[in-house]
């Protein structure tokens, strides 16, 4: 799949003046003005809103104006598969954090990573993925006692 770089520079254009949309109406919703006390809790996100806004709008028509470049590819096909290599297993890790926990779903995913990314026999990358997992339970859990998601896991040990 070939991406070209005007749709790809629009399309985050888009994204970026959404994302300061949003940061605009929720301040405004907190309340964006100064008062006899200072700035209300929607002041400083308000204008960093429209900032964002006000850059996404100058990146478009940068965008536009920059007609020589708009056939340029911005991805290329081997680009493409790189990525959609790299993205549909940290999807599958966000997703299965949910429904597993951050543990199991930590192990995995780096078990896979090490497996077919770094081309480890899957012994040694099943003993990696579960290294880093207690290596994210010591310092979370037991050093800045800070609990993560832990699933299914946390009934079935025992854990509270």
């Amino acid at each position: 799949m070939r991406v070209g770089r005007l749709p790809a520079e629009m399309l985050a254009a888009a994204l970026t003046g959404g994302l300061g949309l949003a940061g605009v109406l929720g301040s405004a919703e907190l309340g964006a003005s100064w008062t006899e006390s200072g700035p209300e809790p929607g002041y400083f996100p308000f204008y960093v809103g429209l900032i964002l806004i006000a850059a996404a709008l100058g990146n478009g028509v940068m965008a536009l104006r920059a007609r020589g470049a708009q056939d340029e590819a911005w991805l290329e096909p081997e680009q493409s598969r790189r990525l959609l290599g790299f993205l549909v297993p940290l999807l599958a890790y966000v997703a299965g954090s949910v429904w597993l926990g951050l543990y199991v779903a930590s192990a995995v995913y780096v078990a896979f990573n090490a497996r077919f990314r770094g081309g480890y026999r899957g012994v040694v990358a099943v003993a990696i993925g579960a290294a880093f997992t207690v290596l994210l339970y010591v310092v979370f859990e037991m050093a800045f006692k800070v609990p993560l998601l832990k699933g299914p896991l946390e009934p079935l040990l025992g854990i509270h």
